[in-house]
């Protein structure tokens, strides 16, 4: 027997014994609900199960989850739509409110809290259309509520509402395929919007196909983290791209720092996440052997963002603490000489022999990768896609395979000599 759970309004409900039916459950019904911050989504999920089961309705006629958009970061609200595996939809103050002559239980205290007469029902209501029916109206619990609408038709939870915005920024490394992530590729995969500095979109190829593309200039940097937030409050999927990793010298930390300083509540509301990426710092020193195997640090040479007094501290730091030191954003057309002070820097705490690793491109076309010394370095040997990397103290450079090869000792030598 074939029972089609229709939406006639008399056949949506559970079925009792089905025993060897085949049951077809059109999504007809928008679960509205409602909830104080911080609710625990047991509550939320134990309210809406008992609500469907008094009212006879069957979990696998519930389309989707809503609410306000003041909810769309409420964890109890996603766990109740993953609960019944179906997407959470979210509307805003203004849309609800219209809806307020189709309420049952209109409320002035919710309209003074968040600008519309009601959550639940019309946050139901809203996903089922204009010519669907409140079927159970509001019910509630501590500090939750519920309630259902039935729409004349299925409801495509795709089109109704918002999702909640989604921002991943992401690190792509240093450029090919071969050193992004796994985790970085679905995410690109699964964004629709994608937003970066051109050159690092053109490395993904073939990857970002069909997604909207938004890029901007090498230095508008805040403007690309703007309108990544921006789209993501929008409802959308968005990938912020940086090369090599968000969280070293990326964009990871202008996000955050946006998001901080601004306090917006659509931005406070994303789902943010960092995905991780491989570092120049990392590819340089795989490709050339194991320099970075012992202590080391990473300092940016740019006085764009950093007093120069400051970075030369820290230049001073790395020296007397014999670190070795990946040095970012060597030399510019317009800035020659920060290198040159950072090797007089570095010189103070380890020999002109020390060895340099220059990487350029790196898994780029036109890689290269050089081993020089620190007494030779020079403004001339580098530029904004060159990463300089200097031993410390201990550093050794030796041929293998017809090629130079850097490492750090950690220490071993000593063991090794004391084994009988």
């Amino acid at each position: 027997r074939v029972v089609f759970v229709s939406a006639d309004g008399s056949r949506h409900q559970e079925i009792e014994a089905p025993e060897n039916d085949f049951i077809l459950h059109p999504q007809i019904l928008a679960l509205g609900v409602g909830c104080e911050r911080g609710t625990d989504p047991s509550e939320l999920i134990e309210l809406a199960q008992k609500t469907l089961k008094q009212a006879g309705l069957s979990p696998q006629s519930v389309a989707c989850v809503t609410s306000l958009d003041l909810k769309s970061d409420e964890d109890a609200v996603h766990a109740l739509a993953r609960h019944f595996a179906v997407a959470a939809r979210f509307f805003n103050a203004e849309e609800l409110e219209a809806l307020t002559p189709r309420l049952a239980n209109p409320s002035k205290t919710v309209f003074k809290a968040v600008g519309c007469h009601g959550v639940a029902e019309a946050s139901a209501l809203a996903a089922g259309g204009p010519k669907s029916n409140l079927i159970v109206e509001k019910q509630g619990s501590k500090r939750a509520t519920c309630a259902i609408a039935q729409s004349l038709g299925v409801i495509d939870a795709a089109s109704v509402g918002r999702p909640r915005g989604r921002l991943a920024v992401v690190g792509i490394g240093p450029g090919t395929e071969d050193w992004r992530t796994p985790e970085a590729t679905k995410v690109l995969q699964q964004a629709d919007h994608i937003v970066g500095y051109g050159l690092y979109l053109d490395l993904l190829g073939g990857l970002i196909d069909g997604k909207t593309r938004h890029q901007s200039k090498m230095t508008q940097e805040e403007k690309r983290a703007r309108k990544a937030l921006d789209l993501a409050a929008e409802g959308k999927s968005v990938a912020l791209v940086s090369s090599g990793d968000a969280g070293i010298y990326g964009l990871a930390t202008l996000v955050f720092e946006l998001l901080d300083r601004e306090d917006r509540p659509e931005w406070s509301r994303l789902d943010i996440s960092v995905v991780p990426g491989v570092s120049a710092l990392q590819a340089a020193a795989s490709r050339i052997g194991a320099p970075i195997n012992h202590d080391f640090c990473a300092i940016s040479l740019s006085d764009l963002l950093t007093p120069k007094d400051q970075i030369e501290r820290r230049l001073k730091a790395a020296a007397d603490g014999d670190f070795v030191v990946a040095l970012y954003n060597p030399v510019s057309r317009k800035r020659r000489t920060q290198l040159r002070v950072a090797r007089k820097i570095l010189l103070t705490g380890r020999p002109q022999e020390t060895p340099v690793v220059l990487a350029r491109n790196l898994g780029r076309e036109g890689e290269t990768l050089d081993v020089i010394t620190l007494g030779e370095l020079t403004p001339d040997h580098a530029d904004m896609l060159t990463l300089v990397l200097v031993g410390n103290s201990q550093t050794r450079s030796m041929a293998h395979g017809g090629a130079k090869r850097v490492y750090t000792p950690r220490g071993y030598e000593k063991k090794m000599e004391a084994k009988p």
